[in-house]
């Protein structure tokens, strides 16, 4: 119910809190290609690499690649071949990108939007990725297809800074809860 066209989601979950389920679920069950946003090339291949032994058709755009392996990709995704595409903000909000996610939609479809790492639209976050600032143009270019926030990083100055800057009025949040029985701190004075 929380991504039916045109919604968005907020989901607040800590580290290891299952963040990356929350986009890929969504995208294999609706038809299209999903985008998630992530700024880590690192976390884009784990997640790409864990999801190809799992069978599913996912790909991943960033400097890393050179640039046939990235046409491939972008081949893959208009052809609707790919389920998952992770990209770069740098690189989505090329017009070569945004112009690849209009053929996508006319084509195979959009699935969703994933912003992996959102609280980078806050203040003090988009001096580490400017782009993140400009994301609300996926809202604005292609309203129907559903969004999804995700962060384990947001008290409530940066969860309203999320919502403004992603064009996010009305989407659900869904908070989990931050206390982590699995880890135990210890103070010890030496």
């Amino acid at each position: 119910g929380a991504l039916r066209p045109g919604t968005a989601a907020r989901v607040l979950v800590p580290t290891g809190g299952g963040e990356a389920l929350c986009d890929q679920i969504p995208a294999l069950v609706r038809k299209g290609v999903g985008i998630v946003v992530s700024p880590l090339i690192a976390l884009m291949q784990d997640q790409v690499d864990a999801l190809r032994q799992n069978g599913v058709a996912a790909a991943y755009l960033n400097s890393s690649l050179d640039w046939r392996d990235a046409l491939d990709i972008e081949n893959a995704a208009r052809r609707g071949d790919l389920k998952l595409l992770y990209v770069a903000p740098e690189r989505l909000v090329t017009e070569r990108f945004l112009g690849l996610l209009d053929e996508i939609e006319s084509g195979p479809g959009l699935a969703l939007f994933a912003i992996d790492e959102a609280h980078c639209v806050s203040q003090w976050g988009h001096d580490f990725r400017p782009e993140y600032l400009q994301l609300s143009q996926l809202h604005e270019r292609h309203p129907e297809v559903p969004r999804i926030a995700l962060t384990a990083t947001a008290d409530n100055a940066t969860r309203e800074e999320m919502r403004e800057r992603l064009k996010l009025n009305g989407a659900r949040v869904f908070l989990a809860r931050f206390d982590r029985p699995n880890i135990r701190y210890t103070v010890v004075e030496q």
